[in-house]
């Protein structure tokens, strides 16, 4: 019998899962190929805890080299940068064209630099996190020797955590804090939009009470060596300008010819399969649910992982697939910093050092699902 290829493009959230579940329980007679650059994926949720200093490196990562060799699939350490659907073929950057029977994408998304003049010759990407950590380092080592005026744009949860979470190492871990000037941009009107009003209050409080400053209602112009100019004239100097707004879709996806959502994202059904093309599967951030549209996040990331491994096992033995609908709203964990974070979920809202260790706590247990062996 020919074995049936199926490649995973990208070692995301789901995919993890993914690997998890086939090694847990193998399915007969599949050839698993993982496409991805990096031998360890970073758990999103762990992000701004690894930049405050909470986390170690390695407790934030996922072994992918393990975890693939768990689950019996090779791994090729490379990016796919094109898909041919008509022969069932994935380019490679390294230019080499793999061969599928079955396709899942779980790549992510990339920071929209190239939206604003000189964004992406000035600007800093939170992903992929691995370039982002690099900056992140030698602007402490930089900070330890001369003042510093550090800009992160984007009023979203990412952009207010990871402001928060710098905010702390620079001043707990290195006492850099007096001589590093951070500010927060946001071309809204609040910060969080999405969340409640309590939740955008506490964390108003939690920026100003750490020293934050805090420019909203201002959209960014044009980035360039001096930092921001903002639309209407206005500067904020600044020598390192950090991302953390929005989140693009992989150009090549615009050349793919699968059907997209109007931002450029791959558009799956409830089974997570492409709505244009049959075998081919998206989740996490390069996916939309037509059906079930959700925000960019980590969270309904995980969450997909699950409903995914269970549909790649039926397609690959022929069953019928199962639908999948996500939750209408996510339970958010939001760190401000320190070991303190607030909750918020609708309406609802609480805070202080009990829910940080709860996030702790189903962080750490994420974590340990990927160990390999566990099931």
């Amino acid at each position: 019998m020919k074995l049936k290829r199926l490649i995973l493009a990208g070692g995301g959230h789901a995919h993890v899962e993914v690997l998890r579940a086939f090694g847990a329980k193998p399915v007969p007679e599949v050839d698993v190929t993982l496409v991805t650059p990096e031998a360890d994926t970073p758990y999103s949720g762990m992000l701004p805890g690894l930049v405050a200093g909470h986390y170690s490196w390695r407790e934030s990562h996922i072994d992918l080299g393990a975890l693939a060799r768990y689950a019996g699939a090779r791994i090729k350490p490379t990016r796919i940068v094109g898909i041919n659907p008509g022969e069932r073929q994935v380019l490679c950057a390294d230019r080499r064209v793999l061969d599928y029977d079955l396709l899942s994408l779980d790549i992510g998304s990339t920071p929209p630099l190239n939206a604003i003049e000189g964004g992406d010759q000035h600007g800093v990407g939170v992903r992929p996190v691995e370039s982002f950590l690099e900056v992140w380092t030698a602007l402490c080592q930089e900070a330890r020797e001369r003042p510093l005026r550090v800009a992160v744009v984007g009023g979203g949860v990412g952009g207010v955590e990871l402001s928060l979470a710098m905010r702390h190492h620079l001043r707990l871990e290195s006492g850099l804090a007096p001589q590093t000037d951070l500010t927060l941009v946001t071309e809204g009107q609040s910060i969080v939009p999405d969340h409640s009003m309590g939740v955008r209050r506490s964390l108003q409080r939690a920026l100003a009470r750490n020293g934050v400053g805090l420019l909203t209602g201002l959209r960014v112009a044009r980035v360039d060596a001096d930092g921001l100019t903002l639309e209407g004239g206005a500067k904020v100097p600044a020598d390192c300008v950090i991302w953390a707004t929005g989140a693009a879709a992989p150009a090549w996806l615009a050349r793919s010819g699968l059907e997209l959502d109007e931002r450029g994202f791959v558009l799956v059904d409830e089974t997570l399969q492409s709505t244009s093309h049959p075998g081919i599967f998206a989740a996490g951030d390069v996916a939309t649910m037509r059906d079930h549209p959700r925000p960019k996040s980590g969270v309904y990331a995980v969450r997909q992982g699950p409903p995914l491994a269970e549909n790649l096992r039926l397609a690959l033995t022929g069953e019928s697939l199962k639908r999948f609908r996500p939750q209408r709203r996510a339970l958010a964990l939001i760190s401000t910093g320190g070991r303190h974070a607030v909750a918020s979920r609708g309406a609802i809202t609480f805070q202080g050092w009990w829910v940080w260790r709860w996030k702790n706590s189903i962080d750490r247990k994420f974590m340990a699902r990927y160990v390999v062996g566990t099931k």
